[in-house]
């Protein structure tokens, strides 16, 4: 294969990343590590470095979107990028010590995991008011229709805490920017509705793949020829899912998001398990 065809694929399968990522809050690294490990046979290192500048770049192009619309947090997106960016430091450094086929395997299970999350049914009893939400002002709105807004109260703070602080590790460590797990965590530990935690989860996971993409630079595991068409792929995805998302039921978002990362999550641990990767 050509170097001008391996990065014109690199880029279309970027944009697709980039789109999914922003609707979901995944962020892209999600799609982004399988598609490079297991389509073009790039070392999981090199996957996962590229993943975290990708992961950067969508977080960049969607969350000044979701911002000017109204629907990220920006209030509890600064106090939970606290938990994620010292655990993506964990993670990054765990990374160098730990097998790819294993680093593989625990990608998968991740996922996994959060398709059970996602589509598990959840009691409709309104969550026992947080009085920690009043004192941070994490409290807010978003728009559901124009001119409309609806309020929402924010639970079980320090549980999203600790969460994250996995989920910056698992970033770190899978170069994912550990959407799956913030979206997840802030939809069902700490309630908040599902469009506020994914646009939110784009806002922080900028900040959480940073943290973790400068010890992978000095590893020397950040190439820029493979690194650029990424970046030049998923960017305009995020712009493109941002505005999707707008228009977007949670509903369908949360079957996308379930679906997708099933599929990568079996094909991840298959071939971890194999010793492909």
């Amino acid at each position: 294969m050509s170097q001008l065809l391996f990065s014109s694929l690199v880029v279309l399968g970027s944009f697709l990343g980039g789109v999914l990522g922003s609707m979901s809050g995944l962020g892209g690294g999600v799609v982004i590590v399988p598609l490079l490990a297991l389509l073009f046979h790039v070392n999981l290192h090199y996957a996962i470095g590229a993943s975290l500048i990708s992961v950067i770049a969508t977080s960049s192009g969607s969350a000044a979107a979701y911002v000017r619309e109204g629907y990220s947090n920006l209030r509890i997106g600064m106090f939970l990028e606290i938990a994620t960016t010292i655990g993506a430091l964990c993670g990054a450094w765990l990374s160098t010590r730990v097998p790819t086929s294993g680093i593989a395997i625990v990608f998968g299970l991740v996922l996994l995991y959060s398709v059970y999350l996602s589509l598990r049914k959840r009691g409709q009893a309104v969550p026992a008011h947080d009085p920690w939400s009043d004192r941070l002002k994490m409290n807010g709105t978003f728009p559901v229709a124009p001119g409309q807004r609806r309020e929402y109260s924010v639970t079980h703070i320090s549980g999203g805490f600790g969460a994250m602080f996995g989920a910056g590790t698992l970033s770190g460590l899978l170069g994912i920017g550990s959407g799956a797990v913030k979206v997840l965590a802030m939809d069902s530990i700490m309630h908040i509705p599902f469009k506020v935690s994914t646009t939110t989860s784009n806002f922080m996971i900028g900040v959480t793949a940073a943290a973790s993409a400068g010890i992978y630079l000095r590893k020397g595991y950040i190439v820029p020829a493979l690194a650029a068409p990424v970046m030049l792929g998923i960017l305009p995805g995020a712009l493109l899912g941002a505005k999707l998302l707008v228009k977007s039921q949670s509903r369908t978002l949360r079957w996308i998001f379930s679906a997708v990362i099933l599929v990568l999550a079996v094909e991840m641990i298959y071939n971890g398990w194999m010793g492909k990767i």
